[in-house]
């Protein structure tokens, strides 16, 4: 593994976070590390090449993860709790890559935007497939629109990025446990 490039990688996501992708240059990014444009231009052709690495990096991650999930001898209900609590951890452990991968997609061209997108409807598809086989073995109740009710989780735990402080009073795990009890139980009493 290159560890400039990666360094590079890591330099602008902390870049991107506090100025944003349109406001950071490429001469920002390698002055933070002291190293030359042409460093940069080694490792990536563009700004937006840059963008694409790290929306790959964040998105092919979870998707690894996700797949592992799926494929344990887990129940459907623990394969979503387990789920959720990955989005969730992936909050704590990537917070500054996450908030790149919310909201600098805009900036990806639609032919990146796609491939991005293509990902996220695969990560989803897959939930929505954890709701349908766990209504259909009973787990869950029958009349459940699970293509709605995977666009409430995804909505819910996608936006804690946004507010979420992994140093704060709650922890990770005891957020996963809010959402997940909210996501199977409502608030019912």
């Amino acid at each position: 593994m290159d560890t400039l490039k990666e360094e590079l990688k890591k330099q602008s996501i902390n870049l991107f976070v506090e100025k944003g992708y349109s406001a950071t240059s490429i001469k920002d990014i390698v002055e933070t590390i002291g190293v030359t444009k042409g460093s940069f231009y080694y490792h990536y052709t563009s700004k937006e090449e840059l963008l694409m690495d790290i929306h790959l990096q964040y998105i092919d991650d979870l998707l690894n993860k996700q797949m592992l999930i799926l494929e344990t001898h887990q129940n459907y209900r623990s394969k979503l709790i387990k789920v959720v609590e990955l989005l969730i951890h992936d909050i704590e452990k990537q917070g500054a890559i996450g908030r790149v991968y919310f909201r600098e997609i805009r900036h990806l061209t639609p032919e990146n935007a796609t491939i991005i997108s293509d990902k996220r409807a695969k990560f989803r598809d897959i939930i929505e497939k954890i709701l349908e086989e766990g209504m259909n073995e009973g787990e869950f109740r029958n009349n459940l629109q699970p293509k709605m009710i995977t666009f409430a989780i995804l909505g819910i735990t996608n936006w804690s990025y946004q507010w979420f402080n992994t140093e704060g009073t709650l922890s990770v795990k005891e957020l996963a446990n809010i959402y997940t009890d909210f996501i199977l139980n409502g608030i019912n009493s």
